[in-house]
């Protein structure tokens, strides 16, 4: 297939990416979704280039599907809209202005910018199989995250649900010396002042969360050492601390400290390896280490015992151990071996006992009942005896 080169008037060029994609959506999608994304905003009313599945499959070295999935997530989170031909295939995506607060899947009016909409080859996305895609056999299906159901809330809706503090409101709260204090410690961990969407974020933790000054601190003092300067980020673990009933920053660091050594002790001893745990697999993690309360000693012992049984990270088959561990009431390693022994014990007189019966059966005829000789005496019989 000949090359196509891309070529324009104009000498400079570039591809306007909306703040607002940067800070409230990139951080929670996949790396290969924002590739087709952005992708997309790169050809969006480039009429020279003739865009299509393949083409942005190829591009990233993707299968079509994969392709396909990233259009999906993008259509759950609002960014655009998958257009159809009255036979069902795609006939274009529509991209929307994210800063536009009119801009959603039911106004189909407003085009990005003033500029018309990429449309796509339709016959592309039939072969990818758009409309029936299980995405089965796609080796990117395993190592992106789980696109959220319907029923989840998106990052849009779930700020429009929350209450939104007026200026008033806001100069009120920072009468208390406590949280113009704690704005003050924020903006200087964040290095730089706070938004509107950052202050309404923070009063919601105070006032709706009931989290302390103190909590707040740590929160934002703990998701910048872990690398995260996002609010959102940020709003997600003051999330997880509320499910957990955190109220205090000593329950926060026990909490904290319980989650890491578990959650990289578990990747370690399972040999995990360029991905991070998924949802399920969390829960897992969470259900040994705190409702068993289990040592991550004995957890990791559980998954060398996974790996040297499958060769491969099970977390059911872990699960499997530690909760039969968990019903005999192990604590300890040395429980364990304790309990390997018992096994083992158990097993040899199992064996032996089998064994003796089965030889037993191998000797008898099963109609005839055994005779018992004197050896000694028919040896002696025989030598006495005179043969005529």
């Amino acid at each position: 297939m000949a090359t196509i080169q891309l070529h324009s008037d104009c000498p400079i060029s570039a591809t306007l990416v909306s703040n607002k994609f940067i800070d409230e959506y990139m951080a929670d999608a996949n790396g290969e979704f924002v590739k087709v994304y952005l992708y997309l905003l790169r050809h969006l009313g480039n009429h020279a280039f003739e865009l299509s599945i393949s083409a942005i499959a190829d591009n990233f070295n993707h299968t079509e599907k994969d392709v396909v999935r990233a259009l999906k997530y993008w259509e759950r989170m609002k960014l655009l809209h998958i257009e159809y031909s009255p036979d069902k295939t795609l006939s274009g995506i529509h991209m929307y202005n994210i800063d536009c607060p009119t801009a959603s899947s039911d106004s189909l009016q407003e085009n990005v910018s003033g500029q018309e909409d990429s449309v796509l080859d339709a016959s592309a996305l039939e072969r990818s199989g758009f409309e029936n895609s299980g995405f089965e056999n796609s080796a990117f299906e395993s190592s992106v995250e789980k696109v959220p159901e319907a029923s989840n809330i998106t990052p849009i809706r779930k700020k429009e649900a929350r209450k939104n503090y007026t200026l008033d409101e806001v100069k009120a709260f920072r009468k208390d010396p406590n949280i113009s204090e704690l704005f003050f410690i924020i903006e200087t961990y964040l290095k730089h002042p706070l938004s509107s969407t950052d202050t309404n974020t923070i009063l919601f933790w105070y006032d709706s969360l009931h989290f302390s000054p103190e909590l707040i601190e740590y929160l934002v003092e703990y998701c910048i050492s872990k690398g995260h300067s996002s609010t959102r980020y940020m709003d997600k673990v003051a999330m997880g601390w509320h499910e957990n009933n955190i109220t205090s920053v000593e329950e926060a660091k026990e909490n904290a400290a319980i989650h890491s050594q578990a959650y990289y002790g578990v990747i370690k001893a399972l040999g995990i390896s360029g991905r991070n745990l998924v949802d399920s697999e969390i829960a897992f993690v969470n259900k040994w280490s705190k409702e068993y309360a289990f040592d991550l000693s004995l957890i990791q012992e559980a998954c060398s015992r996974t790996i040297a049984a499958t060769h491969q990270p099970s977390f059911e088959y872990t699960d499997t151990i530690l909760s039969n561990w968990y019903k005999n009431g192990v604590h300890t390693l040395e429980d364990v071996k304790n309990i390997d022994a018992s096994f083992s014990k158990t097993r040899k007189n199992t064996s032996g006992n089998t064994q003796a019966s089965s030889t037993s059966k191998r000797n008898r005829f099963n109609n005839f009942e055994q005779r018992d000789y004197d050896f000694d005496e028919l040896e002696k019989m025989l030598l006495t005896t005179s043969v005529q």
